[in-house]
């Protein structure tokens, strides 16, 4: 757990940092700023979903994966959490939410959320989430400075994400292959894509929503292993 406890300490730490120069960027920057952000968010998705090797998987995991959170409401849970904590921050405008999700959606879906998550677990290593501690808590005080207070709560989701990866990663991992984990990371991209088209203010996509899609091809190779351990 100590790259998942760094990870989020560093979010806390860049969103300190944000925070401190938020008032003193002018809106106009500000505006500018986030919409930079979200075309580089939309790169990273496209490096990352490019990666595929089974683009019908891709496609069935995001319809699937969003019928799930469609039907658990995952968005409206996030917002509600979000609003919860702005409500009790004195946030009356629903900025705090929408930094609280914004963030926690980026630094979860990542492949480094996935990947690094599964090598603390497996074998220690904490080299990845190292690294994406620090991309983390550098994107931290950007976002910060451009969406608010609600950025540093985000920490939070990353914990509770990446500690149950990691925790998980020992029972699974005879189902974590290569090729499961390229094809979650192509899944992550995809979402990652969707949340820079929702930074640059075109109609709102459900993120939150497709979150279970990340985990289809998963269990899709858990049903084809054991497919193939019955017939043979």
């Amino acid at each position: 757990m100590l790259g998942t406890i760094v990870n989020a300490l560093a979010i806390i730490g860049g969103s300190l940092i944000g925070l401190l120069f938020r008032g003193g960027i002018p809106e106009k920057y500000n505006e500018t700023i986030l919409k930079a952000n979200g075309l580089s968010v939309l790169l990273i998705g496209v490096i990352g979903a490019i990666k595929t090797q089974n683009v019908l998987l891709v496609i069935f995991s995001m319809v699937i994966g969003s019928i799930l959170g469609e039907f658990l409401r995952i968005e409206d849970n996030l917002d509600r959490l979000g609003g919860y904590i702005g409500n009790k921050m004195g946030d009356q405008e629903g900025g705090i939410a929408k930094g609280f999700v914004t963030a926690s959606l980026l630094f979860c879906v990542g492949s480094m959320a996935i990947v690094g998550s599964l090598q603390s677990g497996l074998s220690g290593d904490h080299q990845t989430l190292f690294a994406k501690s620090v991309l983390d808590g550098i994107t931290s005080v950007v976002f910060a400075s451009t969406l608010g207070m609600g950025v540093i709560f985000s920490s939070i989701a990353v914990f509770i994400y990446q500690g149950i990866i990691t925790l998980a990663a020992s029972s699974m991992k005879v189902f974590l292959t290569e090729a499961v984990i390229g094809e979650m990371s192509a899944v992550g991209g995809l979402l990652i894509m969707a949340l820079g088209f929702n930074m640059l203010a075109f109609k709102r996509i459900k993120v939150g929503n497709m979150l279970p899609a990340m985990f289809i091809p998963l269990i899709y190779y858990i049903g084809k292993m054991i497919y193939f351990k019955l017939v043979h």
